[in-house]
């Protein structure tokens, strides 16, 4: 059994990698190996994970502005109207420890791999007088929702997912 497990899994990806030479369509996988997602809708490039752990506003702004991906080195952390801009609300089920399913309403578009409750904006939030406030914006896929009650130097479940125009 275990045997004709792994033969069919291996022939699933030799026929995988033979369409693709004779180039009947593109992998789902190449954003994965690239290390970014290229947003059709806006020509955003999108780093195909977030950062990976906890991490406060400050170190996701440096997180962004230090990363090197593919070669390029000009990421930056994304505004709250761009990281509203890839949601997908299609609703999906993620699986749970316990069995248990709860419903979620969404997820980053292309693929993308976020790991923690939330992501950080660079966007901060303004006061009534319009002056910047000691918290910044971010984007809850999971409930697809704008987040604004967590000062920029907590770090509990949020991070980094960096963004660049091409």
């Amino acid at each position: 059994m275990r045997i004709a497990l792994i033969l069919l899994f291996v022939s699933i990806i030799v026929a995988g990698s033979h369409s693709l030479a004779a180039g009947q369509g593109s992998s789902a996988q190449e954003p994965l190996a690239r290390g970014y997602w290229s947003d059709p809708s806006t020509g955003l490039m999108w780093t195909i994970e977030d950062n990976g752990s906890d991490i406060s506003w400050s170190n996701a702004m440096k997180y962004c502005q230090n990363l090197n991906v593919a070669g390029y080195s000009d990421w930056r952390l994304p505004t709250i109207d761009e990281l509203q801009n890839i949601y997908d609300g299609s609703g999906f089920t993620p699986p749970t420890p316990n069995g248990s399913m709860p419903v979620l309403a969404g997820r980053a578009k292309g693929g993308l791999i976020l790991t923690g409750a939330r992501e950080w904006s660079s966007s901060r939030v303004l006061d009534d007088r319009g002056h910047r406030t000691g918290i910044a914006w971010q984007y809850d896929f999971p409930h697809g929702k704008r987040w604004r009650f967590d000062p920029i130097g907590y770090k509990g479940n949020l991070r980094a997912l960096c963004v660049r125009h091409p």
